[in-house]
């Protein structure tokens, strides 16, 4: 394919911008990425989100130059990127694994890409400076990776990245061997870091709640496409599909069929949704799904035509400031959220009546049943 390369220098507005189209990546008969699109703005905070096997790494890697597309074009701030070894894109990587130089200094590491490069010393010791100021790390500027936490180590690879001014910086899991009180914590040091430099930052993670609690947009991958783009608001409230419904906090699914106003689940459960996710023609099979805080408990009978259904409880966990019922009912278990305040005191084996509203039903095709649901408990213990 024939490309026109743009100059970045000559239309700066591009800078830290990212087009992926039309990208496929095989590995032999499988393929890892499907006719990926997806473009990223200059200086947002975008994660690649999904389980194992989904393509959000070979993505990553296709970014830094590590691999190449099968099909399609990559674009990164404006330039085409196809052929181009990882050295010489505008970006830069942080990998899980920091990689840190175990026999150098902190400040050794940091200045080993622009030594490489050839700059001089002087505005090596500048930019060391800088960076190690950003990820505050200035007094353990003389000290080996050895002698430094996790977390600090993690600081380091992230300070080593930003020495280079990249336009792009990759993040591939780099908090996932941090404990989780400390991986909490530089979530939000590198959000806010992201935020002060306004460098484009492209995250992948398998935890949902970091790339919740950080991006701007979330693009959630499965079988090397995107199932849906869009900012953690809406990826919570209005999922796409019920795989994302599943994927992204929790659900409760029941498989039945589309009455045109809901569903009539396979237990006898009547569900009437007043906006559904998709539009489900009556007579074909659909899920209806509901999040376990969108659900009500009752000691009595709440006395609803839809949206009930009664049960036992099997078990009470707590959770801070939150309490977790398990409801047992002829088909299937629910989870029920609800916060400590005011929450009903029942106890394993009362009879509970569980409800919800018309607005908290999402209303699937059945398509994606089997990613979603799970066993009746039932028919586990059996």
């Amino acid at each position: 394919m024939s490309v026109t390369t743009t100059n970045v220098e000559t239309d700066k507005g591009l800078r830290g911008s990212v087009e992926i189209t039309d990208v496929t990546k095989r590995y032999g008969t499988m393929v890892a990425v499907d006719k990926l699109n997806l473009t990223v703005r200059p200086g947002e905070f975008l994660s690649l989100l999904g389980p194992s096997g989904c393509g959000k790494t070979t993505t990553l890697r296709m970014l830094a130059g590590f691999e190449q597309p099968d099909e399609g074009f990559i674009r990164i701030s404006g330039d085409y990127v196809q052929g181009i070894p990882p050295y010489k894109r505008d970006v830069n990587t942080v990998f899980q694994a920091y990689a840190l130089f175990p026999h150098m200094t902190v400040a050794e590491n940091v200045a080993y890409g622009l030594r490489q490069k050839g700059v001089s010393k002087s505005e090596i010791a500048s930019r060391v400076a800088e960076a190690l100021g950003m990820v505050k790390m200035t007094k353990l500027a003389e000290r080996k990776p050895r002698q430094m936490s996790g977390g600090q180590q993690q600081r380091v690879a992230v300070a080593r990245a930003l020495v280079n001014r990249p336009s792009v910086l990759l993040l591939d899991e780099p908090l996932g061997a941090l404990d989780r009180k400390l991986r909490e914590e530089m979530q939000i040091e590198l959000k806010l870091l992201q935020s002060q430099l306004g460098i484009t930052f492209v995250f992948v993670t398998h935890d949902q709640e970091e790339a919740m609690g950080m991006s701007d947009r979330i693009a959630i991958m499965l079988d090397g496409h995107i199932e849906q783009l869009a900012d953690p608001e809406t990826v919570y409230e209005r999922p796409a599909s019920a795989f994302v419904a599943g994927f992204i906090g929790r659900n409760n699914f029941w498989r039945g069929t589309s009455t045109g106003t809901g569903v009539r689940a396979n237990d006898g459960t009547i569900f009437f949704s007043s906006t559904p996710e998709e539009r489900v023609a009556a007579g074909d099979a659909a899920l209806a799904a509901v999040r376990p805080e969108s659900i009500a408990l009752s000691s009595t009978d709440p006395g609803n035509s839809h949206n009930q259904v009664s049960g036992t409880v099997a078990s009470v966990s707590h959770f801070g400031d939150v309490l977790q019922y398990v409801v047992r009912t002829t088909e299937r278990d629910i989870i029920a959220l609800l916060p400590r305040q005011g929450a009903p005191r029942l106890a394993p084996g009362d009879q509970v009546w569980s409800h919800w509203s018309d607005a908290d039903v999402y209303q699937f095709s059945a398509d994606q049943a089997d990613l979603v649901l799970v066993e009746p408990a039932a028919d586990i213990a059996g």
